[in-house]
């Protein structure tokens, strides 16, 4: 901000708070008694529809409304404002033929950003405009600090995220993303507990980094003396439930990533997990398209929509495999070379593509697959068969022991849900930990740890199960067509401006 700013602000906040400290005077400063009976959305619902003389004829009094005053004209003896609440705005009228002279007075000192209650009868102006006609309007909160402007609202976008009330009190479209957000997250929970799950609770402080490939943030437990790790995934945990006697469980939870900032990524986010015994992999499958369908439908969204410049349909789910999708997409591939490490490994160099000593060919087919595959998956497209390499948790497919019962969903060129059948066999399960050690102990921080009690769960028997995760935040970017992570969170994580 620059100096004339700066001092033009301050100059402002001086002459707010010698009001302030007349309404202290006045003992209605902040005011705690007032309790609205109506609101601006309810009121253009149930009213709107009247014209001029059908109000006048229904005679609406005793209306009772509290809101920001976010635009005010004074013209003498009468006076135009309007105030916006939760739901939206609504114009007042105040007259001195209506009000006492001293609170009129009062009244037209007051600013922008004020919030006041304002009781009366319901009429149209004019200009037709549905308006309460004040009889009695008081002070609820002074505001020392002036809006946005009206028109121009917060221009920074950076100041949008770290201010976040200055953007919902000045712009409506933002405050619809996250109304809509809501109901999406409420429209998941309504299928799982139609279908039967339990919605359920796990712990967002670990002992160990496990449930999933990440790189954890790590706290200091002071009266136990020992490390715990913020979650990356309640997968573990809900799985331990399935041992238990649970057979459909599910939570909607805050999971945590130490990873970089981006359009794409915050280290915290919302993924709603579901884990069901004996289901297949086309069930699961199914109930994740309902899910998706089922939230655009809550968020007023059509099957035809757009999110970055894509033109995505949501009647058209496809399904393919890992593999046949990389064949498909790179024509100078073959079966034969992508299943020779050698041989893989030479296409990924002439790509420019780097890979890592210790990665075998499974590795090596998902970073082909990443790099020139999954940004073309405009249409919501499931995706089969990954390596078991890349999959540290699911169960090996019987007939290719090297691949997974795993799919992925991938909309817009990215991924949505990821979904496989449960690795219960804790003998196998136990050899994978070991292996995510080593890499661990070779420097890769995002390896899971050996989670021995886990074992101990699966040596009791888990029955076969399959289980999902889905990212609300990015299903809350399709739906309301958003291309940042930041502007479907409330509050995302920036870097200090200090």
């Amino acid at each position: 901000m620059d100096k004339d700013n700066l001092g033009g602000e301050k100059a402002i906040l001086e002459e707010r708070r010698k009001k302030l400290d007349l309404l202290r005077d006045k003992g209605s400063a902040y005011g705690n008694t007032f309790k609205p009976k109506n609101n601006s959305k309810e009121l253009q619902d149930e009213y709107g529809k009247f014209n001029k003389v059908e109000l006048l004829e229904k005679d609406i009094k005793n209306i009772s409304i509290a809101g920001r005053i976010i635009l005010k004209r004074v013209m003498g003896k009468a006076s135009f404002a309007t105030i916006r609440d939760s739901f939206g705005d609504i114009q007042i009228y105040v007259t001195k033929n209506n009000v006492d002279d001293e609170v009129y007075e009062d009244f037209k000192t007051w600013d922008l950003g004020d919030i006041v209650g304002v009781s009366g009868t319901l009429f149209r102006t004019q200009r037709d405009e549905l308006t309460i006609d004040a009889w009695d309007i008081e002070m609820i909160t002074k505001s020392l600090r002036p809006m946005p402007e009206k028109f121009k609202g917060l221009t920074d976008i950076e100041a949008r995220y770290r201010q976040r009330y200055l953007d919902l009190m000045t712009n409506t479209f933002s405050k619809e993303v996250f109304i809509k957000r809501t109901k999406i997250i409420d429209s998941m929970r309504k299928i799982m507990n139609k279908v039967g799950y339990l919605e359920v609770e796990t712990p967002m402080m670990h002992p160990l980094a496990g449930g999933a490939v990440a790189r954890p943030f790590v706290t200091k437990h002071n009266a136990l003396g020992q490390d715990l790790y913020l979650r990356i995934a309640p997968e573990l945990y809900l799985k331990r439930l399935l041992v238990g006697g649970f057979d459909k469980v599910f939570e909607i939870n805050r999971s945590f990533r130490n990873e970089g900032l981006s359009t794409k990524h915050n280290p915290e986010f919302t993924m709603m997990e579901w884990y069901e015994a004996y289901a297949s992999m086309p069930d699961q499958m199914n109930l994740t398209k309902e899910i998706i369908l089922n939230a655009a439908s809550a968020a007023g969204c059509k099957s035809k929509i757009t999110w970055d410049e894509n033109e995505i349909n949501l009647d058209n789910f496809n399904q393919s495999t890992l593999t046949d999708l990389v064949l498909e997409h790179n024509k100078d591939l073959s079966k034969d070379v992508i299943a020779n490490k050698e041989a893989l490994s030479h296409f990924l160099k002439n790509k420019k593509i780097k890979i890592k000593k210790n990665w075998d060919v499974g590795r090596m087919l998902l970073e082909v697959f990443e790099e020139t595959v999954e940004s073309r998956l405009i249409d919501p497209t499931f995706v089969t068969e990954y390596p078991v390499e890349v999959s540290p948790l699911s169960r090996r497919n019987q007939d290719n022991p090297d691949f997974a019962d795993r799919f992925e969903l991938f909309i817009g060129g990215k991924e949505f849900a990821n979904g496989f059948c449960e690795l219960n066999d804790p003998d196998d399960q136990a050899s994978r930990f070991e292996k995510q050690v080593e890499a661990k102990d070779s420097g890769d921080k995002e390896a899971m740890d050996y989670d021995h009690d886990y074992i101990t769960a699966l040596e009791h028997g888990m029955p076969p199960a399959v289980g999902v995760g889905m990212g609300v935040d990015r299903l809350v970017m399709l739906l309301t067509n958003q291309s940042s992570i930041r502007d479907v969170l409330l509050f995302p994580q920036l870097k200090s401006n200090e």
